[in-house]
């Protein structure tokens, strides 16, 4: 049988396909447009994802995502933010979700991924160690537990509070303006404002 697709315009749609919420479709509309587009898009694309990794690291105290030559996070150095509040969010995109409120004026913690066995996923493979250090580093006074209101959030936020029981901060918990199974990156700046604003003692 004659081959339908020419090979490159294939490569791209299988590339394409692996990406997380593309199926086949998708990803042979997306390949047809950049091929369908101006050469210089498709460039500028292809540009972007080369100085993805090189130009893109985590930061060392926060675990947020920054540029290459930044050595913490500028939400972490910045003299205005409270280094004693910290939220704790599951990925680097929830700091986006939060700082778009502008109700929220301390610093974050990402862990990197929630607790989660069926995907393999154990507290030693979250950044809740270096949360532990910076408590203490950093003298907390209010750690505000931002992860998902999904039972790996809650999982993950109880396992938090059971290693830091006896430490003298408070816990929070973002209330519940947050519907169960929504993740922060998806809430609206309102349902995410009144969530901080009537967060709860732990």
């Amino acid at each position: 049988m004659a081959q339908v697709i020419p090979g490159p315009l294939q490569d791209l749609i299988d590339a394409l396909g692996q990406l997380p919420g593309v199926g086949p479709r998708t990803s042979e509309r997306y390949a047809y447009y950049l091929l369908r587009s101006d050469r210089s898009k498709a460039q500028s694309i292809l540009e972007s994802i080369k100085k993805l990794h090189s130009g893109t690291k985590y930061c060392p105290k926060t675990f947020a995502l920054i540029e290459s030559g930044q050595d913490v996070s500028p939400l972490y150095s910045n003299p205005r933010r409270k280094k004693t509040i910290v939220a704790v969010v599951a990925d680097p995109f929830d700091i986006v979700a939060i700082e778009k409120t502008n109700s929220f004026s301390g610093t974050y913690h990402v862990l990197g991924g929630l607790v989660s066995p069926i995907d393999n996923v154990g507290p030693e493979h979250l950044h809740i160690n270096e949360l532990i250090n910076r408590v203490d580093a950093d003298k907390v006074e209010e750690l505000i537990l931002a992860t998902n209101a999904s039972i790996e959030g809650e999982s993950t936020a109880l396992l938090i509070m059971q290693k830091l029981e006896g430490k003298p901060l408070k816990i929070t918990r973002l209330a519940r303006g947050i519907s169960v199974g929504m993740d922060l990156e998806y809430a609206d700046q309102i349902t995410l404002t009144r969530a901080f604003e009537g967060r709860q003692l732990m």
